[in-house]
C-alpha cells in the first residue's frame, strides 16, 4: 500500500488498471488489486470472524448511543471502534462453538460521569417499564438535568428499543412503554446518564433480565 498527498490531479478513488485508490483514514492510499487463488482461512481466523460477527450484530442497532457515549475517540479509532473492542474483548462467551453476548457484561456508555444509584426495575401492566434511582445530583459530576438513556433488548425476538433523554436525574423514575408486540417476552435492559449537552456519559449499568406484563 502506497500514500501520496497529490496526485496529477490529486486524489483518485476506484481502479485504474491494477491499482486501487481511495481515501483512508483521511489520507489518499494506492494499493495493488488482490490476488485471486485458493486462500483458506486457520481455524483462528474463522473464530475471529464469528466472534466480529456475533459482536457486530448486536451493537450495529446500538449505535446511535454506544457510537456517541463511549468514551472519547482515541487516534483513528472511532468510539463506535472502541466499543466493539471492548465488546469482543469483554462480552463474549463459548456457548458450545457459538458465541454469545453476555449480557451482565455489555456496556452502552462509558465516562466520568456518575451513574445511576440505587436503580430499581418493575414490570407493569400495559407493557411498561418503571424505573426508579436514588437523585445523587451533587455528587461528583453528577447534576441534576443530566439525560437518562435506556436500553431493552429481547433476544428471542431480536427487537431493541432505544429511549434517549427519557428522563432527568433530579425526577429519581421514569416509565417507559414498550410495544405491544414485545408482550410476554423476556427483556434484557441497561440504563446510564450522558449530560445534558450529550458530551459525557456514565458507564452503563445492567439492570438484569425482566418479562415484559
Amino acid at each position: 500500500m502506497a500514500v501520496f498527498e497529490k496526485g496529477i490531479l490529486g486524489g483518485f478513488s476506484g481502479k485504474v488498471g491494477n491499482v486501487v485508490g481511495a481515501r483512508w483514514r483521511g489520507k489518499n492510499i494506492m494499493r495493488s488489486l488482490p490476488q485471486r487463488g485458493n486462500y483458506v482461512p486457520t481455524e483462528e481466523q474463522l473464530i475471529q470472524r464469528e466472534k466480529f460477527s456475533a459482536v457486530i450484530k448486536f451493537l450495529t442497532p446500538l449505535k446511535p448511543i454506544v457510537g456517541k457515549y463511549f468514551g472519547q475517540k482515541q487516534g483513528h479509532k472511532s468510539i463506535y471502534n472502541l466499543a466493539t473492542s471492548y465488546h469482543l474483548r469483554e462480552a463474549l462467551v463459548d456457548d458450545g462453538g457459538v458465541y454469545r453476548i453476555d449480557y451482565p457484561k455489555v456496556l452502552i456508555s462509558k465516562g466520568e460521569l456518575r451513574g445511576l444509584m440505587d436503580p430499581a426495575v418493575a414490570m407493569a401492566a400495559g407493557q411498561v417499564l418503571e424505573l426508579a434511582w436514588s437523585d445523587n445530583s451533587g455528587q461528583g459530576y453528577a447534576h441534576d438535568n443530566d439525560q437518562l438513556i435506556v436500553v431493552v433488548f429481547s433476544p428471542d425476538a431480536d427487537l431493541y428499543q432505544l429511549s434517549i433523554a427519557i428522563g432527568r436525574r433530579d425526577l429519581a423514575g421514569t416509565s417507559i412503554a414498550l410495544p405491544a408486540y414485545m408482550a410476554g417476552l423476556d427483556i434484557q435492559v441497561w440504563a446510564t446518564f450522558a449530560t445534558a449537552n450529550g458530551k459525557v456519559a456514565a458507564i452503563s449499568m445492567y439492570l438484569g433480565e425482566h418479562t415484559v406484563s
